[in-house]
């Protein structure tokens, strides 16, 4: 009505004596009808539309185009009765837009521009200006009963540095942080930066450390909007976490490439062993969303069985025939549960793999890592599995202990079995998994939580990890692109110093612990290795993923006791007696 009635008085040059107001009156009627049905039509009156966004600015002038073409045709048809000139829909068609537009934008700047908070609401900066920032911002803005107030944004690219996101400043770059944490007073830090590395994550950690600052991450996008039986999707501020460990040396999310995964898993009978470990439960949580026809999960351990099961399928009843109990040294067992359910994928997870424990007694290494994985690619040949991935250690390369030896025996027996099958069978090896049951994030824990003190072997001790959800993904992925015998090597980033994991464990605690320095253990490296002295390591298709061969090695050719006399030799003469108990295992079992 405002642009009609405008470009009416500038058509007529302000003499009010040469418009027909009759006729605007029509023309007026004509236009509001026609703005209300085109707006309904294209949902900018269905609440489609971010108030105020370019979204609705982009609708809006759509709607405002069309309503200049209906009035300008209603204008030429009806131009003698009307006795308005036909120029008038044109003029009256950027005065609309703009003035429509203007108030929307300004009902937002006042909406956004005077936020209120709790009294609770704690000060937030939010370190990154991009699209997540944005998003962050926006939200904690226009959200009342936010529990965060942000008071500017963090950003390295100092071409944003007057940039303003919903009226909050961006106050300098992370070379400024403490300096603006003080000036503030912000008590929070929201690291709003997708795939932020984890050596950003420590540099940014520790500009803030002493402050009285509390560091937030973002968890993963698939994260957030995977339902967990628990609590829902969130989706909401709550979905910030603390800092941890994992964060400070873990790892980027990985690309999976879903379509290869798919190709061989989707609706064939999968077999996972070690099923209630940590790398094995998390095999059967990934595996079971790309829709077997079948998963069997195979343990001994009952209650890992149980666990896994409850964190599937939302209970621990154990009353799922694909639920089995069975041990991989018992080969008959082992060849029944193969005939009965003829998987056509196997996951071989099932192993002994703590190092000292296997140094003291090897025979209990030989007897699961090597015969167990024997009997399992067995009773796979028997049943002519397609695929077999056997999950190995970074300990195999080189091997210096009883683990790493019975690993890398494993190794060498699926690479004869796949010349045997002329099938997938393969290897795949990675590093310590961060918080799997035994590893060293959880003891350092435990030694924190009882006042200490922290163990590590050496100053300059270093391990490769990665999570066990990233180690998954590349295992299931690692059975779509390896080939028969090949031995694929994860990518396990830069290794991690032991001691500045201790160090940065303890600081996060607020405890005052001692550390103290144990000593390298019989057959300890002080550097662990991907890929052996002996070995060629070479690209294989996929980012994260490398791939070397093993030598095939015939069960015929197994011998306990050079294995054993081989164990002993590289413990050493101060390490303790290795027991040689049970000694009538079969050399060639």
């Amino acid at each position: 009505m405002v642009a009609l009635s405008l470009a009416v008085l500038l058509r007529y040059e302000l003499d009010v004596h040469l418009i027909n107001f009759a006729g605007l009156a029509v023309l007026l009627v004509v236009a509001i009808a026609t703005q209300l049905i085109a707006g309904w039509y294209m949902a900018l009156y269905r609440g489609r539309y971010t108030f105020g966004s370019i979204h609705e600015a982009r609708v809006l002038i759509a709607v405002t185009l069309v309503v200049g073409v209906v009035t300008s045709i209603f204008l030429s048809i009806f131009i003698n009765e009307l006795h308005i000139a036909r120029s008038v829909a044109v003029i009256a068609f950027p005065f609309a837009a703009l003035t429509m537009a203007a108030m929307r934008y300004a009902k937002r700047l006042y909406v956004e521009g005077k936020p209120i908070f709790g009294e609770e609401a704690q000060k937030t900066l939010i370190y990154g200006a991009g699209f997540l920032g944005n998003s962050l911002v926006t939200r904690m803005v226009q959200d009342p009963e936010s529990p965060y107030v942000p008071m500017g944004l963090i950003d390295d690219d100092y071409s944003k540095k007057h940039l303003r996101l919903s009226s909050v400043g961006v106050l300098g770059g992370g070379d400024e942080l403490a300096d603006i944490i003080k000036r503030t007073k912000s008590t929070v830090l929201v690291l709003a930066i997708s795939h932020l590395s984890a050596k950003r994550i420590r540099e940014i950690s520790d500009s803030v450390s002493g402050l009285g600052v509390k560091v937030l991450v973002l968890p993963p996008l698939q994260e957030m909007l995977s339902p967990d039986k628990n609590r829902g999707i969130t989706g909401g501020l709550t979905d910030f976490r603390e800092i941890d460990v994992a964060d400070l040396i873990g790892r980027t999310p990985v690309e999976t490439q879903v379509e290869e995964i798919a190709g061989y898993v989707r609706g064939k009978r999968v077999l996972v062993t070690g099923a209630g470990g940590s790398i094995g439960s998390e095999l059967c949580r990934q595996l079971h969303g790309f829709d077997p026809a079948e998963l069997i999960m195979l343990d001994r351990d009952e209650s890992g069985l149980q666990h896994t099961q409850l964190s599937i399928v939302g209970h621990g009843l154990l009353d799922d025939a694909n639920i089995v109990l069975a041990d991989i040294r018992d080969a008959q067992a082992l060849h029944q549960v193969f005939a009965t359910h003829r998987p056509e994928v196997v996951f071989h997870a099932a192993a002994l793999k703590h190092a000292p424990l296997l140094q003291m007694y090897p025979q209990e290494g030989w007897k699961t890592n090597v015969i167990g994985s024997l009997n399992v690619l067995q009773a796979a040949r028997s049943v002519a599995v397609e695929t077999f991935v056997n999950v190995s250690t970074d300990k195999a390369a080189s091997p210096t202990t009883a683990l790493g030896h019975s690993k890398r025996a494993a190794e060498k027996l699926t690479s004869w079995m796949a010349g045997e099958t002329g099938r997938r069978y393969v290897s795949v090896r990675f590093g310590n998994v961060i918080g799997s049951r035994g590893s060293m994030l959880p003891l350092f824990t435990d030694q924190i939580n009882h006042g200490g003190p922290v163990t590590v072997t050496h100053p300059d001790v270093t391990r490769f990890f990665m999570t066990i959800p990233e180690a998954c993904q590349l295992v299931i992925q690692a059975g779509a692109i390896g080939h028969g015998g090949d031995v694929l090597i994860l990518d396990m980033g830069e290794p991690v110093r032991i001691m500045d994991v201790a160090e940065r464990m303890i600081a996060m605690s607020g405890k005052d612990i001692e550390i103290k320095i144990t000593g390298l253990r019989p057959s300890e490296k002080l550097h662990e290795q991907l890929t052996g002295d002996d070995e060629i390591q070479a690209a294989d298709g996929h980012a994260k993923i490398s791939h070397t061969h093993a030598r095939p090695l015939s069960p015929a050719e197994l011998n306990l006791d050079l294995w054993l006399q081989r164990c002993r030799d590289e413990a050493g003469p101060n390490a303790p007696s290795i027991d040689e108990s049970d000694g009538d295992v079969a050399a060639g079992a």
